[in-house]
């Protein structure tokens, strides 16, 4: 008996693929495309489970649309710029380059080990100044048309990466990289204006909710933050200027009781100059931007400077006082807000602190507030009262009839505001893409020309293993001659946020080897991408950041696509129990004995089996893929990895489930090549099958059933799982048939043939290195990743019986195989007649017989 030697199987395998360059994706109109993309990897250390997850439900997807006929690319890169990188580099004390290409090296190296279908001519990294330059272009023609702009503002900073982080990048007011919590720093930065396309954004959502999981539509529907309302003018006679506040609630206009600023709002500090109050409001500022990320998440208490200042309303002329206020945000709306105590919850907290008006000007249907009585404010909507001639109104109209009488009035309009902010881009950091401007004394800010471009990082630098950026301290890179006027210049020495690379690398994809950023064919023709896989946990960061460039890289002239991906599927993630001792924590399976010990060197602590949880190092639940590799072979993870879940739920690692996936590979192995031999110089055609013997009709078609099955499940509803057990379930049924097949019947011979060939090719884009082998073992001598996917016959997907289902009183009493065409009066008479049936009936009397088709027959008696 041979042996499986899935290591030399495996090896074999792989040099050919690449020796025949198998996976190579060209350009051809005549063909119908296929692009599969899974989120490409930072260079940070090695695979782990969750890529090989990833990876490996993207390249099932890949080889089984290449079989099924479309021209399939499938590339890899990696995403080797940013914090990840540097802060793994500087971690382990190496300059950031040589860890990223060691790391590209070794990972590249193990993703080859599993048998990919990657066309690695397209390999890129981001890091590379051939593809940053590009980048660096985009940047320059996007500041060209007003879409980048520097500004100084109130940024995130974590004090631990040295930088500044974008609003998407804090998580739980956490640094999303270190989880240092983020503090506010006042500095210059460049900005991305995505607000500019924050309505495009919002719409095409409406396409994509077709094509994409429902939880990440929503987040960034969420995100984006729609709303709608009205600027109004409300007047400020001590330094007569007009203060416009913005508000959802139009229709509570008439129950302002006071007006609240963001101490940052110049008008704030107009007023507190005017009133000999300005240091007092700059220490309230200093209080506020200490404490700014417990208000944004509502946890602090609501504080307020009154300015010894009042507002006019603008339609009851009343003097309304004017606060500096601590929870009113100057990035959101207007900087100012009108506060309607009654009907706001959190303008009814800071008026009881601070004994302020409430004024109810919406009442519930059949109700009665009073202000006195109030212990909450009432948000919802009602009828209108103490509202001038917008009285009796139901307040829901009232919105539009007062927004429509302040523009009429010359006090106001209809305001649409978003909760989404510009896009920070600087970063402080080393590790990044180069911002390609220069400050020049004379001509101040102007872009790198594009002859110039790349502006190259450089590599030969001393690295501070603190994190902070040597750029500012390198003066061959940071004095330069201006662009405009030829004088002496400083280079920025910020670089690119990370997310920067990623949010294009798709297209270059396309044509990476192109002069210019896209060759206007390979684009149109590749684009956008059919299918994407990655983790939900990018549904804001990279999703929306790469969703704005394709419009602005649209817009530019580059594309004529306006989304980047027609479907997403988010993979679960792959999760692990977790063990720990009382004496030493968490601990690896290995240091487990069978009994549930510890096996420490001196302990002999019971273990605390933990639930499982997202596999990490620091928890000691990790699985190395290149340990599962040795010990199984390749297939065998992909095997299990694609059949232990529905790919969109978590994936509960268990070491008894690669064993059974190993088994079920070698059972696979022995089958085909015990059969092999005598199979080889076999051929048959669907017509020799024609009059089949009835016994082994069933296991036709049985096999044409999988194989539609198989088909969908792969192709369509990306059930992986569910199409790996119907594969089994044939595979356990044809082999009970095999033990009454006969070897000198040649249409026996042929559809065990049949039979081999289709299991074979079923399993291939799951299994590639056996099913090449096999299919090479069966006499074939083409590769199997090139081969049609079977096919199934429609003739034999007809059943010519049924099991019906007999039940008495509704408890079944028999199962019963009767023919398709069998009338509901001839299996009545029938199954009378049947012993385990009749016993049931006898001295009865039949009150009823209910009939499903092809489903059951009940006897109510």
């Amino acid at each position: 008996m041979k042996k499986y030697d899935f290591s030399a199987i495996e090896e074999k395998w792989q040099e050919l693929w690449e020796k025949h360059q198998v996976f190579e994706a060209k350009t051809d109109p005549s063909k119908p495309k296929y692009y599969v993309l899974e989120m490409f990897p930072y260079p940070s250390g090695r695979i782990h489970m969750g890529h090989v997850r990833n990876y490996t439900l993207g390249d099932i997807l890949a080889r089984v649309k290449r079989m099924k006929g479309y021209n399939v690319l499938h590339p890899m890169g990696w995403d080797a710029f940013g914090l990840p990188a540097e802060n793994a580099a500087l971690k382990h004390g190496v300059h950031p380059a040589k860890w990223t290409y060691d790391n590209i090296a070794y990972m590249k190296n193990q993703l080859k080990k599993l048998g990919f279908s990657y066309d690695w001519k397209r390999e890129l990294a981001t890091c590379d100044p051939s593809y940053y330059k590009f980048e660096q272009r985009f940047f320059i023609e996007m500041y060209e048309n007003g879409l980048a702009y520097r500004k100084t503002s109130l940024v995130n900073w974590c004090p631990s990466c040295h930088t500044v982080l974008a609003n998407e990048q804090v998580e739980d007011g956490c640094c999303w990289r270190c989880g240092t919590e983020v503090t506010y720093k006042e500095m210059e930065g460049w900005f991305l204006r995505i607000t500019a396309y924050a309505e495009e954004l919002l719409k095409d959502l409406d396409e994509l909710e077709k094509y994409w999981p429902e939880k990440v539509i929503v987040m960034q529907r969420n995100w984006i933050g729609k709303s709608e309302g009205a600027e109004i003018k409300f007047f400020l006679p001590d330094i007569e200027e007009d203060l416009i506040v913005y508000t959802t609630r139009p229709d509570t206009l008439y129950g302002a009781t006071f007006i609240s600023l963001s101490p940052e709002h110049p008008l704030a500090k107009k007023l507190a100059e005017k009133k000999g109050l300005s240091q007092v409001l700059a220490e309230f500022i200093d209080r506020v931007r200490k404490e700014r990320r417990e208000i944004e998440t509502g946890m602090a208490e609501k504080e307020g400077l009154f300015l010894e200042s009042y507002a006019i309303h603008p339609l009851t002329r009343e003097k309304l006082p004017v606060y500096a206020a601590n929870f009113v945000l100057m990035e959101y709306g207007t900087g100012a807000i009108m506060c309607v105590p009654a009907h706001d919850q959190r303008d009814f907290e800071f008026a009881k602190k601070y004994n302020l008006p409430i004024k109810i000007v919406i009442q519930p249907e059949g109700m009665n507030l009073n202000p006195e009585d109030l212990k909450e404010a009432y948000e919802k909507p009602g009828i209108m009262v103490n509202s001038g001639p917008f009285t009796g109104l139901p307040s829901i109209e009232g919105k539009s009839k007062i927004t429509a009488y302040l523009e009429e009035k010359g006090l106001g309009r209809k305001k649409i505001t978003y909760r989404l902010r510009d896009w920070g881009v600087s970063r402080q950091r080393y590790w990044g893409c180069p911002i390609p401007m220069v400050y020049c004394d004379k001509c101040g800010i102007v872009p790198e020309k594009l002859e110039n471009l790349p502006v190259v990082l450089p590599t030969d630098v001393q690295i501070d293993f603190t994190g902070r950026s040597p750029l500012p301290l390198l003066s061959d890179f940071v004095n330069t001659t201006c662009p405009k006027c030829g004088g002496p210049a400083k280079r920025e020495t910020d670089t690119f946020d990370t997310f920067m690379e990623s949010s294009w690398y798709f297209a270059r994809f396309a044509c990476p080897d192109y002069p210019e950023p896209f060759n206007p064919e390979d684009i149109h023709y590749w684009l956008p991408v059919d299918q994407y896989i990655g983790g939900i946990e990018h549904a804001i960061l990279h999703l929306l950041y790469a969703r704005f460039f394709t419009k602005v890289l649209r817009d530019l002239g580059y594309f004529k696509i306006n989304e980047p991906f027609k479907k997403l599927l988010t993979q679960g993630m792959v999760i692990k129990e977790t063990y720990k001792c009382p004496v030493h924590g968490w601990v690896y399976p290995e240091e487990v004995s069978p009994e549930g010990k510890c096996l420490k060197p001196g302990c002999d602590q019971k273990i605390i089996v933990g639930k499982f949880e997202k596999m990490s190092k620091s928890k000691c639940n990790v699985v190395d893929p290149d340990v599962m590799i040795k010990k199984y072979g390749a297939d065998t993870v992909r095997l299990f990895i694609s059949f232990a879940a529905p790919p969109e739920k978590d994936l509960e690692w268990s070491d008894h489930g690669i064993e059974g996936a190993y088994r079920f590979l070698k059972r696979l192995y022995h089958l085909v090549v015990d059969y092999a031999e005598v199979l080889k110089e076999i051929n048959y055609t669907s017509e020799e099958f024609k009059n089949l013997d009835p016994k082994l009709v069933p296991l036709r078609k049985k096999l044409h059933k999988t194989i539609k099955k198989v088909s969908e499940d792969f192709e369509k509803r990306l059930r992986f799982n569910t199409g790996i057990a119907a594969i089994m379930e044939f595979l356990n049924l044809f082999q009970d048939y095999l033990k009454e097949m006969d070897l000198n019947n040649m249409v026996h011979k042929k559809l065990i043939k049949e039979c081999l060939e289709k299991v074979v090719l079923l399993i291939s884009p799951v299994c590639p290195h056996l099913a090449e082998e096999l299919w090479q073992e069966l006499g074939n001598k083409t590769f199997i990743s090139c081969e049609r996917f079977p096919e199934y016959e429609e003739a034999w997907l007809i059943d010519e019986t049924y099991t019906l289902v007999v039940q008495v009183n509704g408890k079944v009493r028999d199962q019963v195989e009767v023919s398709v065409e069998a009338t509901k009066e001839e299996l009545e008479a029938m199954i009378k007649e049947r012993p385990k049936v009749k016993k049931y009936l006898e001295g009865k009397t039949i009150k009823n017989v209910v009939f499903v088709p092809k489903k059951l027959i009940n006897f109510v008696v």
